[in-house]
């Protein structure tokens, strides 16, 4: 029979929890989120100008719009890690959305090496008779792009394991199209390329039509990490003023996962070490769903070394491997679902199941707070929000974000806080189906800035 801990018992362990996360750096309560939030908007600004950065600011060329967007046929394309996603896509005067003809393939690339030929005749392959039926076309191309002010993409360089090295540097709308074209029966004439984080505000935008928001702002958690907004054109100095209407907007993608400012603790910089791309990157590597599992192992190595767990869970652990995620979030739902860590717990007195509990929901608190100081950035820095009727709008998606546990109130928690230290903001955070594939269609169909 399992002991029962008195109240006295278990405060004394949440103590414990503390003072290791305090000892190296990890302790979310120890994080200054007024001063983080005036150091993130600090990078933003330097990167919007053109300045040393970490946040690289991309600008989109895709102009926000608040009126309704034509209402015809577009075709959305959605390039993932795995998958190739098309569908024809029609909006009414609502918000809702059609979509018809939608097809799914392998992302040409996947399992061998191709050559540009055969991975821009896969996309058409996808796309079949599609564009004999519109004449714009949205794409969410999810890998490192360079935009122009057409809205092609020139890919910088591949990610995810994908394998068609001839493509990188290759303009990818310019280079899809002539394929297209040599196809006969082709209407397209128009392709924007953006990428899943760009997609999420214009999803909001058309999905949401019915509601009044003053701005829109995107957040994918779950792999990775990033976050989309809308910034005044006169506000990104880097930009030619001849490219641009200066009174104008556009969504600039702030690529936050690459920020290198945030509040690293000691263990945090053990682990980066470790991994494949050190000093890159390390603002996701402290919560995004690619690394949260591989840290936590890190976390409680070394609360191992310091002897906080007993003999006999530290022998399990040393044979367990390395957590995934996903067995942070079964864990905290108690008892755990999953065969190894139901195994693992099997070897833990009650003081190593109330103390893991309490490291990694540690761990989530973190990243509520760490997303809360990006979010609350990006709508100071957007200059909206100030009036109740009319908040920012945040469209949200990604396995972590919705999955991990208490982390939705937390996140509303410490935004609030973050934000009621400049002044009064209002926000609401929406999910939008199929937000990804919508806002490839709204990128279709969006003016230029």
């Amino acid at each position: 029979m399992q002991k029962t801990f008195k109240s006295v018992q278990v405060k004394d362990i949440k103590k414990t929890a503390d003072e290791f996360l305090d000892k190296y750096g990890m302790l979310q309560s120890r994080i200054n989120i007024e001063k983080e939030v005036d150091k993130f908007i600090s990078e933003m600004t330097a990167g919007l100008k053109g300045s040393v950065s970490s946040l690289k600011m991309i600008p989109t060329y895709i102009g926000f719009k608040k009126g309704l967007y034509p209402e015809e046929p577009v075709i959305a394309l959605d390039a993932g890690g795995t998958n190739l996603r098309s569908a024809i896509i029609s909006f009414d005067k609502s918000g809702m959305h059609e979509l018809k003809g939608f097809t799914q393939s392998r992302m040409p690339g996947v399992d061998r090496e191709v050559t540009a030929e055969e991975f821009f005749n896969a996309i058409a392959d996808n796309l079949g008779d599609k564009p004999a039926h519109c004449s714009r076309l949205g794409f969410v191309f999810s890998y490192p792009i360079e935009i122009y002010p057409d809205r092609d993409g020139r890919l910088i360089r591949f990610t995810k394991e994908i394998k068609a090295k001839q493509v990188e540097g290759s303009f990818i709308g310019r280079s899809l199209l002539e394929v297209l074209e040599k196809r006969g029966k082709n209407k397209i004439r128009d392709i924007v390329l953006l990428n899943d984080t760009v997609a999420l505000p214009l999803a909001g935008i058309v999905a949401l039509r019915q509601r009044q928001y003053s701005s829109y702002i995107g957040l994918v958690l779950g792999t990775g990490m990033n976050v989309c907004y809308i910034e005044k054109n006169s506000n990104i100095e880097k930009l030619p003023n001849s490219q641009v209407e200066p009174s104008n907007f556009q969504l600039v993608n702030i690529e936050a996962g690459g920020y290198l400012g945030g509040p690293c603790g000691k263990i945090d910089a053990e682990f980066d070490r470790g991994t494949r791309d050190p000093g890159l990157s390390t603002y996701e590597k402290m919560f995004s769903g690619a690394y949260l599992g591989s840290l936590a192992t890190e976390v409680i190595r070394f609360a191992a070394g310091d002897r906080l767990f007993s003999g006999k869970f530290c022998n399990s652990f040393e044979k367990f491997g390395s957590f995934a995620s996903k067995d942070i979030d079964d864990y905290l739902y108690f008892p755990p679902q999953g065969e190894s860590l139901a195994k693992l717990a099997e070897n833990m007195d009650g003081q190593d199941k109330i103390l893991l509990y309490f490291l990694f929901d540690a761990l989530i608190e973190r990243a509520a707070v760490l997303t809360a100081i990006v979010l609350s950035s990006a709508i100071i820095k957007s200059d909206s929000g100030f009036d109740p009727t009319d908040p920012v709008c945040i469209v949200a998606e990604g396995s972590s974000f919705y999955k991990m546990k208490n982390f939705g109130p937390r996140l509303d928690y410490y935004m609030k806080k973050a934000l009621s230290t400049k002044g009064s903001y209002y926000f609401e955070i929406n999910r939008v189906d199929d937000a990804v594939m919508v806002g490839a269609a709204a990128a279709g169909l969006s003016p230029c800035c």
